[in-house]
Parts: structure tokens; C-alpha cells; sequence
């Protein structure tokens, strides 16, 4: 797959079979409807695309009103969000930056800026709640007609359910707020998981006895938090047993090295040798959140948080004992 950041680059396709969305988590109804995409694109002879956007428009109108509270919870980073649509066999990404003048384009500039000069839209698929343009103006019927009228085809899918359930990012959120990782896994129709390049820390865990794997979660308000039982991929042939805590560390000091920033702390229970006390650096990696221990909790000095490391581990190690593969 190839991703294109804006489509105002030589090697983005003339035309396409198009969808839009954020697809944040990158869920079982987002893969239905790229499934659906790539058909329709094969039957036309263009190339399949994702259009999507950076930040979440919810973000930017968050900022721009100075309300945190409207920015959504965020299930992925930009870097799974695409890693996660290449595995769907799309052809490219566009990803749009999310804007003040993306967000004041009426709907009518939307479709002859965006789908029919910038991409060469021949079909365009939607969600059965698609919005666009300014205000939200644009609608299903709206880009129908313009479809009608341009030489364009366009679709709508109705909701994914899983066993009744409709499927979208905001339950995904809600049940990775809530620590159930089996219902978000089968919604996602994988683990949930986060991956990137691992970073040097305060070195605090090595100090401690609990070497740890550093991963930025590159927002500020991630979807899940707390204390996990994880896997690990991209070290070892086989995946790492561990545990990890995702969040800002309540027991540390906010001004360490990583400026207070969320973080994906992993310590492997059993950390093999060949790798060596700096061998992880620098390596992408990709880490399953299985089950989750706790919320984070806040420690009275650093005797008391290496208990509670303790208590994790083997915590840890009990449910893994009776974890037999994926569960969805």
C-alpha cells in the first residue's frame, strides 16, 4: 500500500474506487467495507483508496474551542492506523491534514476539490452515517446526486454487527476504556495492540530489576490505560510474555525524560540473552494487549512500586498460564 500525505503528489493514482473515514482501530466494519472497496475497484480497473485524516477532526474543533473534552479517546496512532489498512490489501492512503481550511470547505468544494480533481473518484463507498463539509452539511443523498451528475458511483454500507452489536470506533473505545480486551479483540477481529519504534526512558525499571520496553503513544488521551498482560512481536521468533502499563506513570516524576507523555512500558518476564540489556533499541514492535490487571495506580516511594511490579508479574504469569491463543 502505498500512503501519500495530501494526493498532490505524482505517484497518487489517477482514479479510484474511494471510502472515507478516520478508521480509528481500523475495526471489523472497516474491514468489511474495504473488502467491499477492493471489488468494486478490481471490477472498474482503478486502484482501491482510504482517504482519511490527521488529526481527528474531533481534535482540531477540540483545540480550536479550547474544550479537551470533546477530543475523542484514541484507539490507534496514526502508525497502526496504516500499518492496520495496509493489511486489508488496499491499494493507497491519502491522509488529509485535518485543518481550519478542510473544516470551512462546503461540501460542494469537498467533492470537486478533493474527489474529483484530487482523486479521480469513480466510485466512492460510505458509512450508513456519512457526514462532510462544513458544519456537516453534506450528506448520503448530497454526494449521490453529485455522483449522478459528475460521472461518479456512489454506495453506502449499512452497519457491521457482530452478534447484534453494531460495530463503530466509539464502542471499541468504550470497551477498551473499560478493560474488557476480549470484547474490543473481537471487534476489532484481532488483539488489541500498539506498535512503534522503542525509545530510551529514565532507565528507572533497569534500576529496579525490571528492564522495559519504551513505546510513545503519540496522543495524549489514549482508549485504553492501566496495567496489562501483553505479548510481544518483532524481537524473538516467538512473541514475548509481559506486562505493561499504558499511561503516564502516576508514580513518577512528570518533569522525567519523557516530559510526562504517554507511554507503552513493557517489562518481558523472561527477557532472552542473545538480545543483550540494549538489544531492543531502535526496533519497531508490535505489542498485544491481552487482559488487563488494574487501572494505574500511584505508589508511595519506590519500595512499594517494585511490589507492586512484583505482584504484576506474577499476576501476569497466572493468566497466561491459562491463555491458550487468541480469544474472539
Amino acid at each position: 500500500m502505498k500512503v501519500f500525505r495530501g494526493f498532490k503528489h505524482p505517484g497518487v493514482a489517477a482514479a479510484c474506487a474511494v471510502t472515507i473515514g478516520n478508521f480509528d482501530g481500523v475495526h471489523r466494519g472497516h474491514q468489511a467495507m474495504l473488502a467491499l472497496l477492493r471489488g468494486e475497484a478490481q471490477q472498474r480497473g482503478v486502484r482501491s483508496c482510504a482517504l482519511t485524516f490527521e488529526p481527528h477532526p474531533r481534535d482540531y474543533f477540540a483545540k480550536l474551542h479550547q474544550k479537551p473534552e470533546l477530543a475523542p479517546a484514541r484507539v490507534g496512532t496514526l502508525r497502526d492506523k496504516l500499518e492496520d489498512l495496509a493489511k486489508t490489501g488496499i491499494d493507497q492512503a491519502i491522509v488529509l491534514p485535518f485543518d481550519a481550511q478542510l473544516a470551512n470547505q462546503s461540501p460542494q468544494d469537498f467533492m470537486r476539490r478533493v474527489l474529483q480533481q484530487g482523486l479521480g473518484a469513480r466510485y466512492v463507498l460510505v458509512g450508513d452515517d456519512f457526514r462532510f463539509g462544513k458544519a456537516r452539511a453534506g450528506d448520503y443523498a448530497l454526494l449521490d446526486a453529485a455522483g449522478a451528475r459528475h460521472g461518479f458511483d456512489v454506495a453506502r454500507m449499512n452497519s457491521y454487527e457482530v452478534h447484534g452489536l453494531r460495530v463503530s470506533s466509539s464502542v471499541v473505545r468504550e470497551a477498551l476504556g473499560e478493560g474488557r480486551m476480549q470484547d474490543a479483540a473481537r471487534l476489532l477481529g484481532r488483539p488489541y495492540c500498539i506498535s512503534g519504534h522503542v525509545v530510551h526512558g529514565r532507565k528507572l525499571g533497569r534500576t529496579l530489576g525490571f528492564n522495559t520496553l519504551n513505546l510513545r503513544f503519540a496522543h495524549w488521551k489514549p482508549a485504553a490505560s492501566g496495567i496489562f498482560v501483553v505479548l510481544v512481536h518483532g524481537l524473538t521468533p516467538e512473541p514475548l510474555q509481559g506486562v505493561a502499563n499504558l499511561g503516564v506513570r502516576p508514580s513518577l516524576d512528570a518533569s522525567d525524560v519523557n516530559g510526562g507523555r504517554v507511554l507503552l512500558e513493557t517489562h518481558c518476564l523472561h527477557w532472552p540473552a542473545s538480545l543483550g540489556p540494549e538489544g531492543a533499541y531502535g526496533k519497531i514492535i508490535r505489542v498485544e494487549l491481552l487482559h488487563k490487571l488494574h487501572d494505574e495506580l500511584k505508589y508511595d516511594g519506590l519500595e512499594a512500586l517494585t511490589r507492586g511490579i512484583q505482584k504484576d508479574c506474577a499476576d501476569a504469569l497466572d493468566w497466561l498460564r491459562s491463555y491458550s491463543g487468541t480469544r474472539i
